[in-house]
């Protein structure tokens, strides 16, 4: 039996909400990190988050500032960016993860969207023997920094065809990942995905990449 819940998430020295969809035989878990400006409840990480539960893969979509972090960003725009503070609490709820608590000890992937991916992709160095594969969506490798040199897990960069500076970043990015990362352009797409088919590409794509290497 499938199960969808809203739970309390421990990340440091504060707690998070996370929204949980956990499969009947779950091969893995992807932790969502969602970009700038989003939640979530973001539509596109949803629909992501859908196309992967098919595919057998539990899914933990958090918001990585607390509310009233969120009041500040709101008017200041700068959490967002604290790609620090974002990547540590993924390493904390990656910790958790690992723990079995919410799913049972299953790989771990993240998924990360704009920012956020910067922030996995720094969780990803700090946590190696337990995070099996990144994706990261229209992201910003780049604020990643030192850290992308010391990324071990398989990381699928997905970027749109259209989103010109975000693609030269990414394929700069490349450059510095492990040998086991890849750079996809979806054709025709912009930075939100938002085109006719290009979220369902990018969906499947993570799909693919998660179940090799996480199932």
């Amino acid at each position: 039996m499938d199960a969808r819940s809203e739970v309390p998430v421990p990340a440091g020295d504060v707690q998070l909400t996370a929204d949980l969809l956990v499969p009947a035989e779950p091969v893995g878990v992807v932790l969502f990190a969602h970009g700038s400006g989003s939640s979530r409840r973001s539509p596109r990480n949803v629909a992501v988050a859908q196309v992967l539960h098919r595919s057998s893969l539990g899914t933990v979509l958090v918001d990585l500032l607390t509310p009233d972090e969120e009041a500040v960003d709101a008017r200041t725009a700068q959490l967002r960016f604290d790609i620090g503070r974002l990547a540590g609490r993924l390493s904390a709820i990656v910790d958790w993860l690992e723990t079995g608590a919410p799913m049972g000890v299953v790989p771990i992937g993240l998924f990360g969207a704009s920012t956020g991916a910067a922030a996995a992709l720094v969780a990803a160095a700090e946590r190696p023997d337990a995070v099996g594969a990144v994706v990261s969506r229209g992201g910003r490798p780049d604020l990643a920094g030192p850290a992308l040199g010391r990324v071990r897990a398989p990381t699928l960069l997905l970027v749109g065809g259209l989103d010109d500076q975000v693609l030269t970043l990414n394929e700069q990015a490349r450059e510095a990942l492990p040998e086991q990362a890849e750079l996809t352009v979806v054709p025709g797409a912009g930075h939100l995905f938002e085109e006719p088919g290009a979220l369902e590409q990018v969906a499947h794509a993570a799909a693919t990449w998660f179940t090799d290497y996480l199932g």
